[in-house]
Formats: C-alpha cells, sequence, structure tokens
C-alpha cells in the first residue's frame, strides 16, 4: 500500500507529543509551538494547533525524492497515516514582519491492539416508525433507549452482523470504529451490507427487486471527546440535484392515539390511517399498517408523541408494475447509498470518504472519519408492502482487510 499522507485543516484527534505524554494519555494540542517530535500510533490523528500567529501559514511534507511540498495553507493542521515510519513536516509563519519557521518529525507506530475493521459501537438508534421497528432489533417491555442502542450494537457490531431497520424516512443508527478510516485517494474507504434484492424477471437486468436507499454521513471527532457530536457531512450519491432531491427535508410523525380506530384497507392493510406524518413540504398522509406486521410501528421506548426527523430526501424509486398494487418493484440508484444493490456488489455497497459535502452540497476534503450515520432517504409506501426501510447488517474498514 502507497504511503497516503492525509492532511486537514481544522483540529482533530490523538496528539501525542514524545515524551509529553503517552497514547494512553488522551488527546494532547500543541499550543505554543510545535514540538521536535511526534508518536501516534497509525490510524489515529495527530492535530497541530500552534498559538503562533502570521499574515499567512503553510505547512509542508518531505516527500521520499527528497522535495518539500505545501499540504496545508492554514495555522491548524491536522495529520493521519495508515503506514508506520517517520514522516518530516515543516510549519512556516509567512509575515514579512516576523517570518518563522519549524520543523517536527512524526513517527507513526503500531496499534498496541490491533484494530477490528468492523464497527465497535454504536452512539445512537433512532429509527423513524415502521413495520420492522420494535423487532429488528426486538423490543421488550421496559426497554430504555440505552437498551435498544445496545441491542442495535449487539446487531451490527463485528464481522457477523445481523440486520436492524431504520424505519420510514429519517430513521437512523450512528456507529463508529476502533480506529479512525483514513480517506485514502482514489479508492474506496468503507462498505456497509444491507438487505437488497434484485428481481431476475425484471426486464431490466439487476434493476428490479428491493432496494430501500438509505444516505450515508460521516464525521470526525474534531473535538477530541470520542463522540458522535462533531459537523456532518453527506456522501454525494448519484441523486443529488435530480428531480425529487431535496435538501433539508423534514416529516413529523405522530403516535396513535389510545383510542385510534383502524380503518383497514383490502386484505392486506389492517389500517391505512395509523400513523399520520407531515413534512415541510405542504405534504401530509399515513404510514399503513399490514396484516404481516400488527406490532406497533412507533418506537416503543420513545416517549415523545411526536418524531421528527430532517435530512436530503431523494426520489421514489418504487414502480408500480401492474398498476393494481399487486406487484412493486424498488429499483436501486445508480450509486451512493445504502441498502441499495444486493450485498454481493461489493463496489455498489462501498464508499469514498472523498464523496463527502457540506450541508449546501459543496465538496469537503477529510483525512478521515471516525463516525458514520446512515438513514433512510426515501419516503414512500407501496401498498401491501408498507413503507421503504434501510437496512444494514454490518459494515468494515476496507483497508483494514486482507488483499484479495
Amino acid at each position: 500500500m502507497k504511503n497516503s499522507h492525509l492532511l486537514f485543516g481544522v483540529a482533530a484527534v490523538a496528539a501525542v507529543a514524545l515524551g509529553a505524554t503517552s497514547c494512553a494519555d488522551g488527546p494532547q494540542i500543541v499550543s505554543l509551538g510545535v514540538d521536535d517530535t511526534y508518536v501516534i500510533p497509525r490510524m489515529q490523528t495527530l492535530r497541530l494547533a500552534p498559538a503562533l500567529e502570521g499574515a499567512a501559514y503553510r505547512w509542508l511534507l518531505l516527500t521520499p525524492d527528497g522535495e518539500w511540498t505545501v499540504i496545508g495553507q492554514s495555522r491548524d493542521l491536522a495529520f493521519v497515516e495508515i503506514e508506520e515510519g517517520e514522516y518530516q513536516l515543516k510549519f512556516e509563519i509567512v509575515d514579512a514582519d516576523n517570518p518563522m519557521t519549524f520543523t517536527t518529525t512524526v513517527i507513526v507506530v503500531s496499534e498496541d491492539i490491533e484494530y477490528d475493521p468492523y464497527i465497535s459501537r454504536v452512539y445512537e438508534y433512532r429509527p423513524a416508525p415502521g413495520q420492522f421497528v420494535n423487532m429488528i432489533p426486538l423490543y421488550e417491555e421496559g426497554d430504555t433507549e440505552a437498551d435498544m442502542i445496545r441491542k442495535a450494537g449487539e446487531s451490527i457490531c463485528g464481522a457477523d452482523g445481523s440486520i436492524i431497520s431504520l424505519g420510514g424516512f429519517g430513521g437512523y443508527v450512528t456507529f463508529g470504529f476502533d480506529h479512525t478510516v483514513v480517506n485514502v485517494a482514489g479508492q474506496a474507504d468503507f462498505r456497509i451490507w444491507g438487505n437488497a434484492f434484485a428481481d431476475a424477471a425484471d426486464a431490466v437486468a439487476s434493476s428490479g427487486g428491493s432496494a430501500e436507499p438509505g444516505v450515508v454521513m460521516v464525521s470526525a471527532d474534531t473535538n477530541g471527546n470520542g463522540l458522535p457530536d462533531d459537523e456532518w457531512y453527506e456522501l454525494r450519491g448519484s441523486e443529488d440535484g435530480k428531480p425529487g432531491f431535496l435538501r433539508g427535508y423534514s416529516i413529523t410523525y405522530r403516535r396513535p392515539a389510545p383510542d385510534h380506530i383502524a380503518t383497514p384497507s383490502g386484505s392486506s392493510i389492517i389500517d391505512s390511517t395509523y400513523i399520520l406524518w407531515t413534512d415541510n413540504a405542504g405534504q401530509s398522509g399515513y404510514m399503513p399498517q399490514t396484516t404481516f406486521h400488527r406490532q406497533s410501528y412507533y418506537p416503543e421506548w420513545i416517549d415523545a408523541e411526536e418524531l421528527t426527523f430532517t435530512a436530503t430526501r431523494l426520489p421514489s424509486n418504487a414502480t408500480d408494475v401492474n398498476g393494481d398494487g399487486t406487484l412493486w418493484r424498488l429499483r436501486p440508484f445508480e450509486y451512493g447509498y445504502v441498502d441499495n444493490y444486493p450485498n454481493d456488489d461489493a463496489a455498489r455497497n462501498s464508499f469514498d470518504i472523498s464523496d463527502a459535502v457540506d450541508a449546501e452540497g459543496v465538496p469537503v476534503s477529510l483525512p478521515g472519519i471516525d463516525f458514520v450515520r446512515v438513514y433512510t432517504s426515501v419516503n414512500q409506501c407501496c401498498g401491501w408492502i408498507g413503507e421503504t426501510s434501510t437496512e444494514i447488517a454490518r459494515a468494515c474498514d476496507l483497508h483494514l482487510l486482507p488483499t484479495p
């Protein structure tokens, strides 16, 4: 694997100053200048935040051929590496009155405990209502939100994950790894498994079946507290900017009243007015309850009578094939979403951190990420098969898997 010198100009995690602190002591911010030497484990992030100020700044890296190349032009810098070795950095304060230059060596060492390629922790599990909610994972009377987060983790952590459902539009899960997933240029960085399937009978090869696409978001632990409370970035997919694509879409679901009277519709819908939803586009409707799933669709461990989610909505992908509601096909989008293609299509279920964009859709540069969030991104119900709900099973850092 080639060295990947990946840096960005905001504070990140796990800076360890040689002679000042050990790896176990936690993050260290350089506050008065730049030390001579730093030691960091690979796939952890060194953050450098000199207090000295000037008119402009440059960070340079000494390449293997002996040339200095500019790798940053802001005062703060963060550095993360996959490969062990010594890396020479130079920090220049570009100032007509008081120019300064500092050099430092970053020694990247092997981790004390071998990293796990797969999910190590679930931080949040917040599904929207849906026909598999309270079932996968199973809600038991008295379970709290912490219990359900633990159960979601038991399902999707590790190499042998099992499915969890995110419910209707907006429902999400947030998870992380035991290391920083590095953004390696020109490569996919991580993979997520779902339960999409293709319908061989469809006239368009591999484009039928059931795709329930979920958008992927990523975040770096810029404040170093180990929690997913920093800025989030969406990974751009094929539907970005197309008709039906809408950023900032907000939907609110209402828990059915205790005295709610069901409105059956046909043989498979036992309640066509089950869960009311309204959105910020002036639309409203109901999530129906089907005869196949009769448990509560509203997350039972959540006390709130309403649940609101705000996220990017993708275009509807369902087709009523016969026009009478008897046969539905949920076609996959071209690329960029979870639970969109069958799991044996590794390329289309893999994701590149370089596709990250901010809330306005502007590309951003991230050297690595510490947290991933997946949410259901289509708001649609398809008759007897119910609402579209993203499911995921597991995820892995592709850079830690053995090369085939």
